[in-house]
């Protein structure tokens, strides 16, 4: 294989400027073993900032995330908000999850922003993502950045880069940090010097704050009250969770809390799992052993940094099943609206959101409540934008997306799994008090609204070729739509890139209201939907089928869901045709 002379030039300028020795080394042993793959893939292009930041495969090179590529991006971010607020005291909030090197990236970070002249709150230990985005707006920050890959293997470490609402950036603020981080052409650029008198350490001062915000928020404490010894299995997955999920819940009043021990203690090579991801049954195997052992009512899961959260629930045969996230995501926007209705605090001027790819069975009970449901781009970024813009004018409720991702209230612009573990705890204490359970909420609201399916179709397309694979086959897709999918119609053709939906019976063409994004959807006449997008943090496309059928009545549950999941593997096989 022959490196592409554009890669070789990168190689060299890494092993001729003023890289450190490890680094070069790194990469000579790479040229020495022959690994041109490797090389190419890590000095083909420089790492992406995208619009939420940096993620990649730890590494040296131009294409891997390291101390050079979190600087360079953090000297981007640094020159953007300098000139946004030009003669102001300007100071940023980092937190980091419990990946290897994400406490060193953080350090990295912090040096550069105090270097050039911006003010520190320093994170001194791991903490949550959502409580960075909290911390933004309670300090007045004007950014803030999270070191966290999310859920990514143990690989990979990302940058996720805020703005002044603690929320990740939007257009057309995005766009302008993006240009600042590429108009960097060399390293010399960056500053790595340290000035300690900018930077200063917060913690537990923080978590208080952040934790009195949360109980503020309950809607059912006499229901917690009574069913306090709620049996709760949580794990956070060898991540960031472990320091506020179980103080929340605690502070909620629930008193029957186990932890899986085997995953309590934060580490970065997350050794009892393959992924760590709730939305991965393997890794939710140890909770579940551990929820079957004590007989619990409810388990908890959250990711690294303690943004998306999974949960199981016994079934009426006393067996425990994984809930996804539409499934949810819709129990607690319908629990939320139930309990404010019981309360007499809906007067209409509330709201929910949830992303185009979530189910629409979430527009179906904000509709039966009367309350305004929002759809935004996938990315809870969309989410959070949209509590900014209507703050002070709508309430906020609840809003989530399909890839386990919630938040309850105003207090943060993010996903948020501390939250979310105590509202969900919440409302299966609610349920328990009147004398039943998740599980049969479930299934109660299917035969009110609908049974709603939906399943998540992810293909991994690695490296440079993937990448190109990928944007063909949006092209393909784009510019030849199925005509049938599951043996219904295809009649509609949404296209978020290029902002149109065309009626594929007429032809007709009409705006759609969203910012610009690379998704398609298709819908059929008997109301199936697929969506089909690019990941934004993974190399991955992502097909996501949603189809939906009445349930009469409980004891016809399976069946139902049955014909539903042949559909979906009906619908999937006509798009891969």
């Amino acid at each position: 294989m022959q490196l592409e002379s554009s890669t070789l030039e990168t190689i060299n300028k890494w092993l001729t400027n003023s890289y450190d020795r490890d680094t070069k080394d790194e990469i000579q042993l790479l040229i020495n073993n022959e690994d041109f793959n490797e090389l190419s893939d890590a000095f083909y292009r420089n790492l992406e900032f995208g619009t939420g930041g940096l993620r990649g495969v730890m590494g040296a090179g131009s294409n891997r995330i390291n101390k050079y590529t979190i600087g360079t991006a953090t000297q981007g971010l640094s020159n953007y908000l300098l000139k946004k607020y030009p003669g102001k005291v300007i100071k940023v909030a980092i937190a980091h999850d419990s990946r290897n090197n994400s406490d060193y990236f953080a350090k990295i970070t912090a040096d550069v922003f105090s270097a050039n002249g911006i003010i520190v709150y320093f994170f001194k230990e791991l903490r949550p993502t959502p409580e960075l985005s909290f911390a933004i707006r309670q300090l007045g920050c004007r950014g803030g950045v999270m070191l966290t890959a999310s859920h990514n293997p143990k690989e990979y470490n990302g940058y996720k880069a805020y703005g002044w609402d603690g929320g990740q950036f939007t257009a057309p603020e995005d766009t302008e940090v993006m240009n600042e981080v590429a108009k960097i052409a060399n390293i010399f650029e960056v500053k790595f010097d340290r000035i300690p008198d900018n930077v200063k350490l917060i913690g537990e001062e923080i978590d208080k704050l952040y934790l009195d915000s949360i109980t503020g928020l309950s809607v059912s404490p006499e229901a917690i009250s009574r069913q306090k010894d709620l049996k709760i299995v949580f794990s956070p997955i060898h991540g960031t969770g472990i320091t506020l999920v179980p103080k929340a819940l605690a502070q909620f009043g629930f008193t029957n809390l186990t932890l899986v021990e085997e995953q309590s203690k934060p580490d970065g090579n997350f050794p009892t799992v393959v992924y760590p991801n709730p939305e991965e049954k393997e890794a939710m195997t140890l909770a579940l052993k551990k929820a079957q052992e004590i007989d619990a009512d409810l388990v908890l899961a959250t990711d690294p940094d303690a943004d998306r959260v999974g949960i199981a629930v016994k079934n009426n045969d006393g067996e425990f099943v994984l809930l996804n996230g539409n499934q949810t995501g819709s129990l607690l926007i319908h629990y939320l609206l139930t309990a404010w209705e019981e309360k007499g605090k809906l007067d209409g001027n509330q709201y929910v959101v949830k992303t185009i790819v979530t189910t629409n069975l979430i527009e179906a009970i904000a509709k039966a409540k009367n309350v305004t449901c929002y759809n935004t781009l996938t990315g809870f970024k969309w989410i959070g934008q949209l509590i900014t813009q209507l703050q002070g004018k709508k309430t906020f409720i609840v809003g989530g997306e399909e890839s386990y991702g919630y938040s309850v209230g105003e207090l943060v612009r993010d996903k948020d799994a501390v939250i979310s573990c105590a509202f969900i705890a919440e409302m299966t204490a609610y349920y328990k008090d009147k004398g039943t359970s998740l599980y049969n909420a479930l299934i109660d609201m299917y035969v009110e609204y609908g049974l709603f399916k939906e399943e998540l179709v992810s293909l991994t397309k690695k490296g440079k070729t993937g990448a190109e694979e990928i944007k063909a086959m949006m092209e393909q897709f784009r510019n030849n739509p199925p005509a049938v999918l599951g043996g219904s119609k295809v009649i509609t053709l949404k296209d978020y890139e290029l902002g149109i939906e065309t009626d594929l019976n007429t032809g007709k063409t009409s705006p759609l209201a969203l910012p610009k994004s690379d998704v398609l959807q298709f819908i059929t006449a008997d109301g199936s939907i697929v969506s089909a997008r690019p990941s934004g943090t993974e190399p991955k496309i992502k097909f996501y089928c949603s189809v939906n059928a009445p349930l009469a009545d409980k004891s016809k549950f399976n069946e139902v869901n049955e014909q539903l999941t042949v559909k979906i593997q009906t619908l999937m096989k006509d798009l891969q045709a």
